[in-house]
């Protein structure tokens, strides 16, 4: 391949697609606002959510440093739909911080990049119940729970179920849509080599 012919991958690869990715990223979003909107009514569990999914997409396929609005964005904007709940600033601060997390797997390639969705899902998963539970604690202790450690120990039990359904989802999701990214470099791949062979022939 000559260098021209590397030139054109590389502008190619930059440049024609970019609406094609922010159009999934967008899609992505919107799937993950409907479903928190319609979960409950479709009588899936609790905690079975596809923001997770959705951010983890978005920061590979914009590989920008503000994808990690992504999450904060689409609860922000479902939650304005349901209404805020009580803890509402643990619950936006947590997918605020999985979105800086996000970060850590953008320049992540082929099956390293689903295996760091797989480890994303765990970390998320559990930063997102450590610190929501701890905020239920925080907000109603000496009312549901113990203002002491056992008021906490005890907000935590409470929420395993919810901490099982939403590991479990993650496990499958965000690794889905990590193949799908992949999905999305290959296909960008393929189109920018059969450009580069319609322009110059061998």
């Amino acid at each position: 391949m000559e260098a021209r012919d590397v030139h054109l991958l590389t502008r190619l690869a930059a440049s024609p697609t970019r609406w094609w990715r922010s159009a999934l990223v967008v899609a992505f979003a919107a799937l993950a606002v409907v479903w928190r909107l319609v979960r409950a009514d479709l009588g899936a569990p609790p905690n079975l959510e596809l923001v997770t999914a959705a951010t983890f997409a978005a920061t590979i396929l914009l590989r920008s440093r503000w994808a990690f609005v992504v999450p904060l964005a689409v609860t922000v904007v479902s939650d304005v739909v349901l209404g805020n709940t009580a803890i509402a600033l643990f619950t936006w601060s947590a997918w605020l911080v999985v979105g800086l997390g996000s970060l850590l797997a953008r320049n992540t390639t082929g099956w390293r990049r689903v295996g760091a969705g797989a480890a994303f899902g765990v970390a998320g998963s559990l930063w997102f119940f450590l610190w929501t539970n701890f905020g239920v604690w925080l907000q109603s202790r000496g009312v549901w729970y113990p203002a002491g450690p056992e008021g906490l120990v005890a907000s935590y039990v409470a929420g395993l179920p919810f901490l099982r359904t939403m590991l479990v989802g993650n496990l499958v999701l965000v690794p889905l849509a990590a193949a799908v990214t992949l999905l999305v470099d290959r296909l960008e791949s393929s189109r920018a080599l059969a450009t580069s062979t319609t322009a110059h022939p061998a």
